[in-house]
């Protein structure tokens, strides 16, 4: 069982950065890979971000892609969703999300737990 709680949302003004951080319970953490996904109002969750169990590999959807940067620490089982350069449209409910495909996937159903979100807003 692993659960994951996520911390440093906010509100930030277009152009600024926040850092999301996950931090995980649990053993074996370093034995999954996790994803940022986010939500906004309205609209379906999708995927941001993920990384490897290892660190190794990173994935990002294309609308994020440059400005937002996914890191793990397996010492401190904790991953970070840092993002720059925010946009109005990056507003939403972000969440971290643990999946046993440790290489990593930008698929939601193949993760396995999930934490309870942390809000973003970005104004403009």
């Amino acid at each position: 069982q692993v659960q994951l709680v996520e911390s440093g949302g906010g509100l930030v003004q277009a152009g600024g950065s926040l850092r999301l951080s996950c931090a995980a319970s649990g053993r074996f953490f370093s034995s999954y890979s996790m994803g940022w996904f986010r939500q906004a109002p309205g609209k379906e969750r999708e995927f941001v971000a993920a990384i490897s169990w290892s660190g190794d590999n990173t994935y990002y959807a294309d609308s994020v892609k440059g400005r937002f940067t996914i890191s793990r620490d397996n010492a401190k089982n904790t991953v970070y969703l840092q993002m720059n350069s925010l946009k109005p449209e990056d507003t939403a409910v972000y969440y971290c999300a643990a999946s046993d495909v440790v290489s990593g996937t930008k698929i939601g159903p193949l993760y396995d737990y999930w934490g309870q979100g942390t809000q973003v807003t970005v104004s403009s």
